[in-house]
């Protein structure tokens, strides 16, 4: 018999646990396992297993064979290599934008506006293929986020600042200074994620 109210579905489960982890109240390194989970949010453990595995699929968490799972702890080389992806593929997104996205006009100076214009950006250019791309990277691009603003790397109304140059510019129709606005934008966040992590 279920513990729990047949209208608690796994991916109601799972975006909760998705905010907690991007938030940081679920730090880096730790342990997510399906008792826990369970016990967290009140629901049967085959939920918290199928939440789990959700934002395992996702990048979110990971896990290895025979191992809870984890909160994932980027190092400088993942964090290069992840940013050196985003920037290759935002900047196209952006370049290849001949309007303002609608999802991308209001953007406010949490984590998860950070993260919601970003994808409004690369989900309003033509390229489905791009936009897929980006979409295998969002876990971690999530998890940099979450932690750029939940340790303040970065100024909310420089990151806000930023938003807007990079929107004026694809108004304007100036392609290619949106696409560079768009690579220095990520650089910045790249370089401050790698100066905390400098520091342990």
């Amino acid at each position: 018999m279920s513990l729990e109210p047949t209208t608690v579905r796994p991916d109601a489960i799972a975006e909760q646990l998705r905010a907690s982890i991007i938030a940081q109240q679920d730090a880096p390194g730790s342990a997510v396992t399906e008792s826990a989970v369970a016990v967290r949010f009140g629901v049967a453990r085959p939920t918290a297993r199928l939440a789990i595995e959700r934002l395992v699929s996702e990048g979110i968490l990971r896990r290895e064979p025979h191992q809870a799972a984890r909160v994932p702890v980027l190092g400088p080389d993942d964090i290069r290599d992840l940013f050196e992806a985003r920037a290759i593929i935002e900047s196209a997104a952006v370049a290849a934008l001949r309007s303002v996205p609608v999802d991308a006009r209001h953007s406010g100076d949490s984590a998860a506006d950070d993260i919601a214009f970003h994808r409004a950006l690369v989900a309003g250019q033509p390229n489905q293929r791009l936009t897929r791309m980006h979409d295998l990277l969002l876990g971690e691009i999530e998890l940099c986020i979450g932690q750029v603003h939940a340790e303040q790397l970065l100024s909310a109304t420089d990151v806000a600042d930023q938003h807007q140059r990079i929107l004026d510019a694809v108004i304007a129709g100036d392609a290619e200074g949106a696409a560079r606005l768009a690579r220095e934008h990520i650089e910045l966040a790249r370089d401050a994620l790698l100066e905390r992590t400098s520091r342990g």
